[in-house]
């Protein structure tokens, strides 16, 4: 029974034929795998912690160790692993705080290098060969393995292991992609990195890298934001990161009186069409995949496209007629003014409880703050969502766009092009088609805006800002890891759990704004029966929670060392996937993502593990 829920949850992915694992080396020293966990009643439908550390203790002996991203908790206390886990949480579907960035990567050479796991690192990058050498007389950093986890295996996961490859391997960004997505994910099943936020992470790592592996974290004032395209009713908020990176803190949401709207006449559109097809499950195409508008798309989306079998192509063509077939009653309600957007004349004013809530937009708008937001850190976050409220009776809000974006501005400030010295203040652009989606997907809804520029400005006195100087803490030196999130989830406060499409319940602190944190999502279905009886419900909210989460956990495959699927062979999705790969006997495309032996990590094209003398093989 518990095998049957763990496949449903995880969709068409592979899994273990002996341990029933969701696990894949990206390479033969990185493994990236789903989320564990020991108690029930998420058990029962995710990874056992047991089964993992079985699986671990029989290939790796004790030379692996875990590296975790979870803000939401882990799902086992340390003392199950052997207390050989490092924490770094961050929020999931959202890259992590770039001053984390040197630690975690400079924590997991110091290990894979054949150093200690807490506190203590290897006293000098030249220490003895002796000193590195197991029981058995072999070179530990030759036999250790680093293990890494979000919720999924994927976003977070697949972030920082693509780091890991550029910033310690030698890999370029591309190369480092490719590699994570046909390592993880089965073909025709979408990107492994595929959050434009988190892809432009990858691409400011590459940038840090070649610029020496420094970094100046600098706190940031946003002076305006510029919007294009900007339709009526959308909020914007302005958020960065607290409490080590785990939470997401809201900063600022910018008032109707902080607008200022430059040419107005809004454009059509931005109504309810692909709000409601993505509700009555007809996603958007592609959806998996990464905007091509995003940062370094190409090598991460690789090619893994969407699948054209017969089935997808017959319900493509269903979903293209039933949409066609209604075209014209879905327009009309588009021409609906919202009740929302003020009274038609003086009389309705006293009726209307959304007129003092009106969020107006325009062809060209500039939100303002009355004082310059100070974020204390350059991390950067804007948030939009566009809502259609009802009448104040009705106490009701239709909530048709999300979308966000996460940006840098000692990157965006040039730092690493300019020796380290970034630029005082800037200029960051997005269309809306490059934001982030909801829950780690492309969906955002109907379209909020057409495109936007975030002006910012270090702040303080000082020109170009004083900041805080992180470097990667140099081999051989302790490298510092942050607190652990509450391993049952207690403290958890996901950043993103209103942030989704529908209807809301409007709250009363929200006169001036509504806030995605003042409102809650209508659950119809669990309103009723809240008497203390739990019977198999939580059982029933965990299957609900990752089937929400089914997009960002759908067609991850298991893989081996040398890029081997794992699967049983039996399921019907891993057939489907062997008829789009072809006969099995020949080389496995999945490992075939350079033309160039993998010199980095010592496997070869096809992805086997046969052991690489670079100095030779380079001349």
């Amino acid at each position: 029974m518990a095998s049957i829920l763990r496949q449903l949850v995880a969709g068409p992915r592979a899994r273990h034929p002996e341990t029933d694992l969701d696990l894949s080396y990206i390479t033969d020293r990185i493994i990236a795998t789903s989320g564990p966990s020991q108690t029930y009643p998420q058990r029962a439908y995710r990874n056992p912690l047991d089964h993992l550390v079985s699986f671990l203790d029989e290939r790796h002996g004790e030379h692996w160790a875990i590296w975790e991203f979870r803000a939401e908790g882990t799902g086992y206390p340390d003392d199950l692993v052997y207390g050989r886990v490092r924490h770094y949480p961050f929020p999931d579907h959202h890259p992590p705080p770039f001053r984390l960035v040197p630690m975690i990567l400079a924590s997991m050479r110091n290990w894979l290098h054949g150093g200690e796991l807490h506190d203590e690192a290897p006293k000098s990058p030249d220490m003895t060969t002796e000193a590195r050498k197991d029981e058995d007389g072999k070179l530990k950093k030759d036999k250790r393995v680093v293990v890494v986890h979000c919720k999924a295996g994927k976003g977070r996961s697949g972030t920082l292991s693509c780091s890991y490859l550029i910033a310690e391997e030698g890999w370029t960004a591309e190369e480092a992609l490719a590699r994570f997505t046909q390592r993880r994910m089965r073909p025709q099943f979408g990107a492994g990195v595929s959050i434009p936020s988190q892809l432009r992470w990858v691409s400011y790592v590459d940038r840090w890298t070649k610029a020496g592996k420094k970094y100046i974290d600098r706190p940031i004032e946003i002076l305006e934001v510029h919007i294009w395209g900007l339709r009526n009713g959308v909020r914007v908020d302005v958020e960065g990161f607290e409490d080590e990176g785990k939470r997401i803190h809201t900063f600022h949401t910018f008032r109707s009186d902080e607008r200022t709207v430059v040419e107005g006449d809004p454009p059509e559109g931005g109504g309810l069409t692909d709000m409601m097809w993505d509700l009555a499950g007809y996603p958007p195409k592609d959806k998996d995949k990464a905007p091509q508008e995003a940062e370094l798309s190409e090598p991460a989306n690789d090619e893994n496209t969407a699948p054209d079998t017969k089935a997808s192509r017959i319900n493509n063509r269903s979903s293209q007629f039933i949409k066609k077939a209604s075209a014209t009653s879905v327009r009309r309600v588009n021409q609906v003014k919202s009740m929302s957007f003020g009274p038609r004349n003086a009389g309705d004013a006293s009726n209307d409880s959304s007129s003092s809530e009106v969020e107006p937009g325009g062809k060209a708008v500039i939100l303002k703050p009355k004082v310059p937001i100070r974020i204390p850190n350059s991390d950067v976050n804007i948030s939009v969502e566009l809502r259609n409220r009802t009448h104040k009776s009705m106490g009701l809000t239709m909530v048709t766009a999300v979308g966000h974006v996460w940006f840098n501005a000692f990157f965006e400030g040039n730092g690493p092009e300019q020796g380290n010295s970034p630029d005082p203040h800037g200029v960051f652009s997005i269309q809306w088609d490059a934001m982030d989606g909801i829950k780690g997907t492309s969906r955002k809804g109907s379209r909020a805006l057409d495109r936007m520029s975030v002006v910012w400005r270090v702040a303080g006195e000082v020109p170009g800002g004083e900041g805080e100087e992180v470097d990667e803490p140099p081999e051989g030196t302790p490298v510092p890891q942050t607190a652990p999130a509450d391993w049952k989830g207690a403290d958890n406060v996901d950043s993103t759990v209103d942030r989704n499409l529908g209807l809301r319940a409007q709250s009363p602190r929200s006169a001036d704004v509504s806030q995605a944190s003042s409102v809650k999502s209508l659950d119809m279905s669990t309103t009723a029966g809240n008497d203390g009886n739990d019977g198999g419900n939580s059982l029933k909210e965990g299957l609900k929670r990752d089937g929400e989460d089914g997009a960002s956990l759908e067609g991850v495959r298991s893989s081996g060392p040398g890029g081997e699927d794992l699967s049983g062979g039996n399921q019907e999705d891993a057939k489907g996937d062997d008829e789009a790969k072809g006969n099995d006997s020949e080389t496995n495309k999945s490992g075939d993502i350079l033309e160039n032996p993998d010199t980095a990590h010592a496997t070869t094209k096809a992805g086997t593990t046969e052991i690489v003398d670079t100095t030779k093989t380079q001349g």
